[in-house]
């Protein structure tokens, strides 16, 4: 069971003073984090404005930083319509990008997921799929896609019992990760190790530790999770 590290997601500064923003935070953050144990990290690429962004430049940028600064370590993008709201755009800025992640996620709840899974496969790019309920996990399993993917991301807000549920669903030989929000990361996180799936922290997801207690950074986050981890198994 590994931890992969959710860097930044949409969150601002005035959320969480940690919260990495440019290509040079990022990498470094993705340093700090890879030490203390995560095998991936996920980011949200922000433009001069600090706006989210699927720009190639922006984009380029923050996966070369990271690259540079931690070469081997794979490098997740998000492909949410919180960044585009138009499915077309988003497919579209993928096929531009000059510098590729490793994988990007793909959510199965939102308008135009598959033509964004079948752009990312397209340009040589791994898929993630999103599941947030049993409603996508059966979306996917009826999909050509389910056994071209990386991983199915497990996310729930609702805790294990949901999390249970979607994961059922996943076909078979799906490589599973699950994750929660808020204070259910940590249930979900430990629900999820039981279960032998990879699992995701970090300040997109949750500024609070088990305690309830204010995270310092994603690094405190990560041990946090791998402890958890060694806990449950």
């Amino acid at each position: 069971m590994r931890v992969k590290a959710c860097l930044n997601g949409g969150r601002t500064r005035a959320e969480h003073p940690a919260v990495p923003l440019t290509p040079a935070e990022l990498a470094a953050d993705a340093t700090a984090v890879r030490r203390a144990g995560a095998f991936a990290v996920h980011v949200h690429p922000r433009d001069a404005r600090g706006v989210q962004t699927l720009d190639a430049a922006a984009c380029d940028a923050c996966v070369a930083a990271i690259r540079a600064a931690v070469p081997g370590l794979p490098i997740g993008l998000s492909t949410a319509e919180t960044i585009d709201r138009d499915p077309f755009a988003r497919a579209a800025a993928i096929k531009r990008w000059r510098t590729p992640p490793d994988f990007v996620s793909v959510n199965l709840t939102e308008l135009g997921w598959a033509g964004i899974i079948r752009a990312a496969l397209q340009a040589g790019i791994g898929v993630e799929a999103g599941l947030d309920s049993p409603r996508d996990a059966v979306e996917l399993a009826h999909s050509p896609f389910a056994h071209r993917l990386v991983r199915a991301l497990v996310e729930v807000d609702g805790g294990v019992e949901e999390a249970r549920a979607i994961a059922e669903i996943v076909p078979e030989g799906v490589p599973q990760l699950w994750h929660g929000y808020g204070m259910s990361t940590w249930s979900v996180v430990a629900a999820g190790a039981a279960a032998g799936h990879d699992v995701r922290v970090g300040l997109e997801d949750s500024l609070v530790l088990p305690d309830g207690r204010i995270a310092q950074d994603n690094v405190e986050l990560v041990t946090t999770a791998i402890r958890l981890i060694s806990d449950a198994t």
